[in-house]
């Protein structure tokens, strides 16, 4: 009984994270990203990067973006024609900008990102669960195959060829979720892993990092009850993200050192702050932002 309980169990688990995985759509940009027909009409006029640049710079002048291009360019979609959210890249398979893309999975046939990302875990975590299961109760049939105990018919190679497939999913869904609860830890996804976002100060490939807890809770929820379960719970819009620094010049460290409030725009900051969404704000409750003070990533509280 308890044998066929956890079997169906965890078939039906792995099931449901696997259609929720490919059936739900990548989260796009919503329409504040993109530009008017004014500037839009203006932008493909202009033939000079520079022209166009400045164009970019004031259709993003109120929304919330902290990070550019390497060369400190505003981050643009010429396929969708919008202005890149953080953590927001183009998928050419599925030829839409997805908010925080993480790949392209041909398993699954759908990009992983803001919207699936959870489905996309649980699907990994259930499938090492089933293929454990299955590789666990055969066990002892492929014991008795190399001790010639097996009775001599042709299921003793079907038990042979059902344990090494599990046993090589095994291990290789085990890298690969192993590798993605790393990148949960570390609130990266795979792309800024290779390719960390740029900040005002800099790249800075733990950016967006608030901490091992909170960085779990951005993608599985506040509700712990609902963590082991395929329904949406992330929080955030997808489009905002709460991160460890603090757009200011260094000269100011001194200032947030004697418990003064940090500004939050200086004269040549290019992306004023805007507060984030309530989902996003419990992240960061009762904690300060913080200030990178040197390369040794030393950091004190910004007051």
């Amino acid at each position: 009984v308890v044998y066929l309980v956890v079997f169906h169990l965890s078939f039906v688990m792995f099931v449901w994270s696997y259609g929720k995985t490919i059936f739900t759509s990548p989260a796009t940009p919503s329409n504040e990203f993109c530009l008017s027909k004014a500037d839009k009409e203006q932008y493909e006029k202009e033939e000079r990067p520079e022209s166009q640049q400045e164009i970019l710079r004031r259709a993003a002048k109120d929304l919330p973006i902290y990070t550019t291009t390497a060369s400190r360019a505003i981050r643009y979609c010429d396929r969708c024609q919008l202005i890149k959210p953080d953590r927001c890249h183009h998928c050419s398979a599925c030829d839409v900008c997805v908010l925080k893309m993480d790949h392209h999975c041909p398993w699954v046939n759908n990009c992983v990102g803001f919207s699936n990302y959870k489905f996309f875990l649980l699907f990994l975590m259930y499938s090492l669960l089933y293929c454990l299961f299955v590789a666990a109760t055969v066990l002892q049939y492929f014991i008795k195959f190399w001790t010639n105990e097996l009775p001599d018919t042709h299921a003793k190679f079907h038990v042979l060829f059902l344990f090494f497939v599990a046993a090589m999913f095994f291990i290789s869904i085990l890298s690969l979720f192993s590798y993605h609860c790393w990148l949960v830890g570390k609130n990266r996804s795979t792309i800024e892993t290779f390719r960390a976002p740029t900040f005002r100060n800099g790249p800075d490939k733990n950016g967006f990092s608030l901490g091992c807890s909170k960085n779990l809770k951005e993608v599985f929820g506040d509700e712990k009850k609902y963590w082991l379960l395929p329904i949406f719970t992330s929080l955030g819009d997808g489009c905002t993200f709460p991160t460890r620094l603090v757009i200011m010049d260094p000269e100011q460290l001194a200032v947030s050192s004697q418990n003064e409030p940090a500004k939050s725009s200086v004269a040549n900051q290019s992306f004023p702050t805007r507060p984030l969404s309530e989902s996003q704000n419990r992240l960061l409750a009762g904690d300060c932002q913080w200030v990178e003070t040197g390369p040794e990533e030393e950091n004190v509280k910004s007051g």
